[in-house]
């Protein structure tokens, strides 16, 4: 089994990479990192640059972790392509990052953390920027 968590290069991000890395050395299981990019998207903010990626991972390998970075394409939707992923690789528990966003901003854009947290067929550990646990 393994801990999945959902990067991306916010403090929100951080913040879920340190509790995923933090949940792997407690149970003693290997670590994925996922970063997705919708298919086709020219620019796209939440994706992370090799070298924030190699940085991610290794955080997770210099704690004794075992740690893969994946970056699945989506097309339709983020959050049943993160969702998707945690099934392939069997994962114990899904860590995801929150930040603070106005409900008309919900109801505009969506919110991918909540249909994860709604959706998902195993834990999930929500965790805000400043490492708080939700």
């Amino acid at each position: 089994m393994s801990i999945i968590v959902g990067f991306v290069p916010t403090p929100a991000g951080e913040a879920a990479l340190t509790a995923g890395i933090a949940e792997a050395m407690l149970r003693n299981e290997d670590l994925v990192i996922v970063n997705s990019a919708r298919e086709g998207a020219l620019v796209d903010k939440s994706v992370a640059a090799a070298d924030v990626l190699e940085q991610a991972g290794r955080r997770a390998t210099e704690a004794g972790i075992r740690a893969t970075v994946v970056q699945p394409p989506y097309r339709d939707d983020l959050a049943d392509e993160f969702l998707d992923v945690a099934r392939e690789v069997n994962a114990s528990l899904i860590v995801i990052g929150l930040r603070h966003r106005s409900q008309v901003g919900k109801f505009i854009l969506g919110s991918h953390a909540q249909r994860i947290l709604m959706q998902a067929d195993r834990p999930v550990l929500a965790v805000k920027a400043d490492g708080a646990l939700s």
